[in-house]
């Protein structure tokens, strides 16, 4: 398939595709004339980078899992790694936004009165809700 078809079925701009391409993410079959073709393949090459991609992986990251023969190489231990991390950032997240939620409505004159507030604040400072110490 043309790159513009792979643009219309994936949604990833011909820019990307062709960086990605650079970068050895993905591999055209060649060209006719201007254009761009891949193997259908390419789809699900594509799926696993937006899905680690999404995963918060640099494009660093997922060029490492895959291999020059295009085989999926996973550390298993990274996915862990990662998830737990994803864990770590919606336990802080979540925190925040019950003490936003409840700043918005408590009956405190000001929200530097407010003691859920405060204690936001009080991580913020400490970076717990930046994931830096």
């Amino acid at each position: 398939m043309n790159i513009s078809e792979v643009v219309k079925k994936t949604g990833i701009k011909a820019s990307t595709l062709r960086y990605y391409e650079e970068i050895g993410l993905i591999k055209s079959l060649g060209r006719r004339g201007l254009q761009r073709y891949f193997s259908a393949d390419v789809m699900d090459q594509l799926a696993l980078i937006s899905l680690a991609k999404c995963a918060d992986f640099s494009l660093q990251e997922i060029s490492t899992m895959f291999a020059a023969n295009q085989q999926h190489l996973v550390d298993r231990n990274k996915l862990l790694d990662k998830a737990a991390h994803i864990d770590e950032t919606i336990q802080r997240l979540t925190i925040m936004s019950n003490c936003l939620k409840h700043a918005a409505v408590c009956q405190a004159p000001s929200h530097l009165e407010c003691p859920s507030f405060r204690r936001l604040m009080k991580a913020a400072i400490k970076g717990k809700l930046t994931g830096s110490d």
